[in-house]
């Protein structure tokens, strides 16, 4: 039975507190009342996240944990203690991140990264803000332009950090980035290199011609809407980012593609929608 993951578990038994589920292996653990439905049958197989309450017993919940062992979220802190800080993590007992582990002094009502981690010795879970201690580099085969999962960490000189899959350390370059990110914010981004230090290079929209065909349907539909654009090849980065959501170099190869096409005029003032 694995703690901070969800556990695929058989309904063994109903009692006056809740049902008892257990695992391939005879471990048995409680699910409060409170989470049954009326349409629960002992010999079922229900998923369930396991971790200890608040009297520091094995506990089953059908709720939705923010984060997961090993992974990474954007948590709350509800309250300070000289042992350490709580962090709401959307279960009912908060997650303890003990003072070791802070990579600086929580406080309350504000909101930091945090990993969960499971201490072996004693069989519980914690949290830790000390982020960079728990990436790890990539060994594993991304080839260019593979989807991944973001979760935006904080900017920097170069550009944005990110965690990328729950478990890998990245970096979207300031001139990659058409939008603004926040921190905690979840996304999809693409792969645009491995570095010899198994840390990313992220880019938020696909690089070569998947890219351009996507912008290029993107700027057709809006000016398919609107009818004209105060935007052109001559207009600020910033005007541009701000009225389609795009690089200037990405907009150029999309205006560009849309151009080829006869489906747009460029006008002293930006451009036209002139398509059937």
């Amino acid at each position: 039975m694995k703690l901070g993951e969800f556990n695929e578990l058989t309904l063994d038994r109903f009692t006056s507190v809740g049902a008892y589920l257990h695992d391939e292996e005879g471990n048995d653990v409680l699910l409060p009342k409170k989470y049954l439905s009326d349409d629960l049958m002992e010999g079922e197989t229900i998923s369930v996240f396991v971790y200890r309450d608040s009297e520091d017993r094995l506990v089953a919940t059908t709720e939705i944990p923010k984060i997961r062992l090993n992974g990474f979220a954007y948590l709350y802190i509800k309250d300070t203690t000289p042992f350490g800080a709580f962090a709401d993590w959307g279960l009912e007992k908060d997650l303890l991140i003990p003072f070791k582990e802070q990579g600086v002094k929580l406080e309350e009502g504000k909101s930091y990264f945090v990993c969960l981690l499971l201490d072996e010795s004693t069989n519980r879970l914690y949290g830790s803000t000390k982020i960079d201690k728990h990436l790890k580099p990539c060994s594993e085969e991304l080839p260019v332009n593979s989807r991944v999962d973001l979760l935006i960490l904080n900017q920097s000189d170069l550009g944005y950090k990110v965690i990328v899959n729950d478990q890998y350390s990245g970096l979207i370059y300031h001139n990659d980035v058409s939008k603004i990110l926040k921190p905690g914010q979840e996304m999809d981004g693409y792969v645009s290199k491995v570095r010899e230090d198994g840390k990313l290079d992220i880019r938020l929209e696909e690089s070569g011609y998947g890219k351009i065909d996507d912008a290029s349907s993107r700027l057709l539909s809006l000016l398919q809407r609107k009818g004209h654009l105060q935007i052109n090849d001559k207009s600020d980065p910033d005007d541009i980012r701000e009225t389609v959501g795009m690089s200037k170099k990405t907009f150029k190869q999309a205006a560009g593609a849309l151009y080829k096409k006869k489906l747009i005029r460029f006008t002293d003032s930006g451009m036209d929608y002139i398509g059937n």
